[in-house]
């Protein structure tokens, strides 16, 4: 995660922008704008980039491009929806990549990998178990808040190994060992981070869970 921009030719930075272009420019087309009229849901907004923004910048690595950190794409993605969270994490990842922490000419790149895939897994997640599960808060809270934020991380982990594997940055015999697997232990890490958050707003803070309806999974519990 966190490529830098020394890593890659140019053509994989080219067809990440002929990529990120399209997506970007639907996710602005497609998110509900109306939400952030309330001040309070911009604040949330604003504040959750801000947060993740500094989460981000705490990056543990040996090596170019295998530096790995908390994401809070689950959350961002559940509080928000799939289209505002892409938008903010990429605005997140331009924070990044200003502080230097990233490439600018692999921004792109950057944000399918830490926006796009995260976003992707998560609202995947969600459908997945809106669609085969009762409608029952716990169910929410675990399944989303813990187990969803945790194969998240550990699914944008097995994406970037394979990136970096295909793209003979490093060794596939290398990144197995001494970088995939740490991103399990990262997926504990993000599922207790992510679960605590989403247990505190569900519960306290209904209305900044997009996802969330009370009247669905509180109504005659």
């Amino acid at each position: 995660m966190n490529i830098p921009d020394n890593l890659l030719g140019e053509a994989w930075s080219w067809a990440a922008w002929a990529v990120w272009i399209p997506f970007f420019a639907f996710a602005i087309w497609r998110a509900p704008w109306a939400r952030l009229k309330e001040s309070e849901q911009l604040n949330v907004w604003l504040g959750m980039i801000v947060m993740l923004t500094v989460i981000w910048s705490l990056k543990a690595g040996v090596k170019p491009g295998l530096s790995m950190h908390l994401l809070g794409a689950t959350v961002f993605t559940l509080c928000f929806g799939r289209h505002l969270a892409f938008i903010g994490l990429s605005l997140v990842m331009a924070g990044i990549t200003v502080n230097g922490s990233a490439g600018f000419a692999v921004y792109a790149l950057n944000s399918l990998l830490l926006a796009g895939v995260p976003v992707i897994i998560s609202h995947a997640i969600f459908r997945f178990v809106e669609q085969r599960f009762p409608r029952h808060l716990f169910i929410f809270i675990f399944a989303n808040g813990f187990f969803g934020a945790a194969l998240t991380v550990i699914s944008v982990g097995l994406v970037s190994t394979l990136f970096m594997g295909f793209s003979d940055v490093y060794a596939f015999d290398y990144l197995t060992s001494e970088y995939l697997p740490y991103f399990f232990l990262l997926g504990f890490s993000e599922a207790w981070l992510s679960g605590m958050l989403v247990t505190l707003f569900v519960i306290y803070r209904p209305s900044w869970v997009f996802e969330f309806d009370d009247s669905l999974y509180l109504a005659k519990k």
